[in-house]
């Protein structure tokens, strides 16, 4: 199945408003749990089209310079592109994890304490599996560590 076979089979709206909770509903509701699927189809949508174009794109401006110049400045562009592809598909990677936590009515809580990561923070970074201060935590060892 091809790329855009699968982004069209993706089901969310185009645009996407952030989520405002009222002060009584509960956290992750089915309203909350609905916004962020649809947060992270998109994304994932929009993620794999750029897969698509840098196909397409590397496919229509590759040729055989004679020009060694020419030739090295085109696989540097190219090397430079299929980077940021393999960190999209890592992304992506993550995106599918967080929809199916959302699918397993598991999303929005953090991996290390259980506690709720916040819909600001889901908000920010849809694919977040920590809470603030675990994920504080986290970079403070792995400061110590890598030092």
């Amino acid at each position: 199945m091809s790329t855009t076979e699968t982004s069209k089979k993706l089901d969310a709206p185009q645009e996407f408003t952030p989520y405002v909770p009222s002060d009584d509903e509960e956290y992750m509701n089915e309203a909350q749990r609905k916004h962020f699927r649809g947060l992270l189809v998109q994304w994932k949508r929009e993620l794999m089209e750029e897969v698509d174009r840098t196909m397409h794109h590397m496919k229509d401006e590759a040729a055989n310079f004679p020009d060694p110049n020419d030739r090295a400045s085109q696989e540097s562009e190219f090397s430079l592109e299929l980077r940021t592809r393999d960190r999209e598909r890592k992304l992506i990677r993550k995106i599918d994890q967080a929809i199916g936590r959302v699918d397993r009515d598991d999303y929005g809580f953090c991996d290390t304490c259980g506690l709720e990561i916040g819909i600001r923070r889901l908000e920010a970074r849809p694919t977040a599996t920590l809470c603030v201060d675990c994920k504080s935590l986290d970079e403070i060892r792995e400061r110590q560590l890598g030092r």
